[in-house]
């Protein structure tokens, strides 16, 4: 078969399509956004990789954090402060204000667009309490997570999808976007894409172009991530220039099932579950008197990592602890929480009503992302400007970084930033193209160069390596160099070794050259786009000398007690957005935004629980 870019003419004779907006990706924000623009009549197209319902979104489970109020007095001011304390204060306090402030109002939407939320024998929103999220700043948990039993992701996604369906919105499933189309301004005019069941490259023209790609959690071995999740919108943003925000900062998901990685939900433990050492003992107790198990993700990972390596963990090899849900009773967790029932039969052969199950910190979020506004429009610092905009970009959910979730996200905080954002997104987008409505811009005679000759190079291999080869390799590193507990010298480490892969991934070869549904050729893409998130995150996390929410280096541990660092965190010189960008490899730092929209800022003090 013909190879993709046989000729130089063929770049000019690729099959155009015009759109007002190109959504690369079909998840919870990029469907939410979606949803906004077609109602508002414009002409959207979302590119997905898989069908729209398989979006990793249908993975989550706990619920969507919202201060309703329904199960226990709660207000927005307390989630506003559990969000920038959980964010170890690397959080912007404006964008963490504009979502806590929103949450009840898209949670309402949801419920009138059809999810079919549990309920509360009044008939409202059932919530359960998460980690992290308290009542009266911090002084006791709260039921502030909107559940519908342990499937909210799942019902989230169908009901953003039929809605989105009725709304005529035109999906393009199967297709793997490639490049961002930027013109000698700097503007996004468009994307490059592939068709996966033809192989033919089509060149996408949008007036404005909306990524929401998810995370890149397959950039570590174990991971609660589905397999789609490979950072193509960061890889987009990154190759096209954009810097990448906070990346050192990843979650460790406290309970991922031993050994296979599968997310159990922190809903477990706010239903009322205990992680227990071998000793049988509830060890949360010892490190967070007041929070106990629903302490924050990081703060719990940490704790568990610290049992386990202090000669308390469970098993032959003493590698895990339990989770114990045994005393909920049968009832309780087959109406709450069927689908970690059923995990545990599948994935850990135990019985969740009669025995505890094992579990590990897995990675299951990254906090970085490409930088945007509350707008959810693209900015890069130019100058002293760091909020300078990229006309035509847009970038929502977790491959953004607004800051919501700064150094570490709380739980539910996901679901709600995919909401908030998406719809604010959409706002933004309508209200751009309303108020000066504009054709498309014209093409750059380069448009498609870089996405050609990235292809080509794959179809005109004959010798290399196979891109799964690399990849993994790219996984055991980070897994090794970057998890729950660094040091400076496996940092470092990590950064060569990163380095090195970069020039292999150079040299990945295409046995199979054939066209049609080649995914090969889709894999060999997104190493790729692995390959700038793995970098990203091990430049960054090497150069940030403290301790700060998921980012903890055994050199810089300090106590609680610490008058300088508490923690080992380092507001004096630390206090600060990481921006790494691709080209140079090479790092800049921007402020912090401590200044709320409306409320008095939230001042650093030290993170106890």
């Amino acid at each position: 078969m013909a190879s993709i870019a046989t000729s130089a003419s063929y770049s000019g004779s690729l099959p155009r399509r015009k759109f007002d907006v190109v959504i690369v990706g079909a998840g919870g924000s990029g469907m939410r956004a979606s949803l906004q623009l077609a109602q508002a009549g414009l002409n959207v197209a979302v590119l997905t990789k898989v069908f729209p319902t398989r979006s990793h979104t249908v993975a989550a489970q706990g619920g969507i954090g919202a201060s309703l109020g329904n199960m226990s007095e709660d207000n927005w001011h307390y989630h506003f402060y559990d969000t920038i304390k959980g964010s170890d204060w690397l959080g912007d306090q404006d964008a963490i204000e504009f979502m806590c402030r929103e949450a009840t109002k898209v949670v309402y939407e949801l419920e009138h667009f059809g999810m079919p939320f549990d309920r509360n024998p009044d008939g409202t929103i059932y919530q359960r309490p998460f980690g992290g999220h308290t009542a009266n700043y911090g002084e006791k948990p709260v039921q502030r997570a909107c559940a519908a039993a342990d499937r909210t992701g799942h019902a989230m996604l169908h009901t953003l999808y039929q809605r989105n369906v009725a709304s005529r919105t035109q999906f393009f499933v199967e297709w793997m976007a490639l490049d961002l189309i930027r013109d000698a301004e700097g503007d996004v005019v468009g994307v490059t894409a592939l068709e996966m069941e033809t192989g033919d490259v089509y060149i996408l023209e949008a007036k404005a172009v909306l990524l929401a790609t998810g995370g890149a959690g397959r950039i570590f071995a174990a991971s609660t991530n589905a397999f789609i999740n490979t950072g193509d919108g960061l890889g987009m943003a990154a190759r096209s220039g954009i810097p990448l925000q906070d990346m050192e900062f990843w979650q460790f998901h406290p309970t991922g099932v031993a050994g296979a990685g599968v997310l159990l939900t922190e809903g477990c433990r706010g239903e009322g579950a205990i992680l227990r050492n071998d000793k049988g003992e509830r060890f949360m107790e010892r490190y967070a008197p007041t929070l106990k198990d629903l302490a924050p993700r990081d703060f719990v990972s940490r704790c568990m990592d610290q049992e386990i390596k202090e000669g308390r963990g469970c098993g032959p090899n003493k590698d895990y602890v339990v989770l114990d849900m045994t005393h909920l009773g049968g009832e309780t967790i087959l109406k709450r929480l069927p689908s970690v029932y059923e995990i545990g039969h599948n994935f850990a052969n135990v019985d969740i009503t009669k025995e505890p199950i094992p579990v590990v910190p897995t990675i299951h979020y990254q906090m970085g992302g490409i930088p945007t506004g509350i707008s959810g429009q693209v900015v890069v610092p130019k100058g002293d400007d760091y909020k300078s905009v990229v006309n035509g970009l847009y970038a929502v959910g977790e491959c953004s970084c607004v800051s919501v979730h700064g150094a570490n996200r709380l739980g539910t905080n996901s679901l709600l930033d995919l909401l908030v954002f998406g719809k604010s997104a959409g706002n933004h987008i309508i209200e751009a193209l309303r108020s000066s409505p504009k054709s498309h811009k014209d093409l750059p005679k380069d448009a498609a160069d870089l996405s050609l000759a990235r292809l080509a190079k794959l179809d005109g291999s004959s010798t290399g390596e196979y891109a799964q080869d690399v990849a993994n390799d790219i996984r055991s590193a980070m897994q090794q160099h970057a998890g729950v507990f660094r040091t400076q010298k496996t940092m470092d480490e990590g950064t060569v070794k990163i380095n090195a892969i970069r020039e292999r991934v150079k040299n990945i070869t295409l046995k199979d050259k054939s066209k049609v549904f080649n995914t090969a050729r889709i894999e060999a893409l997104e190493v790729e786009n692995l390959m700038e998130v793995a970098q990203a995150t091990m430049t960054s996390a090497a150069a940030r000398k403290e301790c700060r929410g998921a980012h903890t280096v055994k050199d810089y541990e300090r106590g609680a007690d610490d008058a300088e660092f508490p923690l080992g965190r380092n507001d004096k010189e630390w206090l600060k957005h990481t921006l790494w960008d691709s080209a140079t490899n090479s790092l800049s730092y921007k402020p912090v935004n401590l200044k709320p929209l409306t409320v008095d800022s939230v001042p650093p003090k030290v993170r106890t629980f």
